[in-house]
């Protein structure tokens, strides 16, 4: 059952209108200056509704709603499989080879940003070291430029000293063995 509210607006405001109306006898606004049954204007007092239900919210009866619902139960099972077979092995045998040229490409793209970041902080290690900077060996970023060592470059002498011994005058080279072989010279011998 569904409720009808009353949405009635009957009062509120009155205003004056114009009307025609048949002159009779025995109407109110009957009019002996006229003839009977001449059409006259009439000027009437009408209440306005003003847009407010004057009693919201009350209910005047309920409707019946059809709903055509019944109680209804149901079972339903069903099973469904599907086989298919390509016809054409050609596009398989490509979407496998795209597919694993792609792989190939993405991990080739991962190896050479892998190399850049090895080779940069090499560089920057390297360079940090030469300049003497480098992190305390207690820090937890020393790892970082742990496994970096700084050698040498290649064609280039660092400065540096050798402690040659100064021959003593007293000593003669002792020569044994044959004179034409150089091998078998000894310095400082007895």
């Amino acid at each position: 059952m569904e409720p009808q509210y009353d949405m009635r607006d009957f009062g509120g405001r009155t205003i004056t209108v114009e009307k025609q109306v048949v002159n009779q006898p025995w109407e109110s606004w009957y009019d002996t200056n006229y003839a009977i049954g001449e059409t006259i204007t009439i000027e009437v007092d009408e209440d306005v509704a003003d847009g407010v239900p004057d009693n919201p919210g009350d209910i005047i009866w309920h409707k019946p709603v059809r709903t055509d619902m019944k109680s209804n139960n149901s079972l339903n099972l069903g099973l469904s499989a599907t086989w298919s077979i390509p016809m054409n092995k050609k596009f398989q045998k490509q979407c496998h080879e795209a597919a694993a040229a792609q792989i190939s490409a993405v991990n080739q793209s991962v190896a050479n940003k892998r190399l850049d970041f090895e080779i940069a902080r090499l560089k920057n290690c390297g360079e940090l070291m030469k300049a003497g900077i480098m992190f305390h060996p207690k820090s937890p970023y020393a790892v970082i430029c742990s496994d970096v060592m700084v050698t040498t470059p290649a064609g280039q002498l660092i400065p540096h000293t050798h402690n040659i011994p100064r021959p003593n005058p007293l000593d003669k080279p002792v020569i044994s063995g044959d004179a034409s072989s150089l091998k078998d010279i000894s310095i400082g011998g007895k």
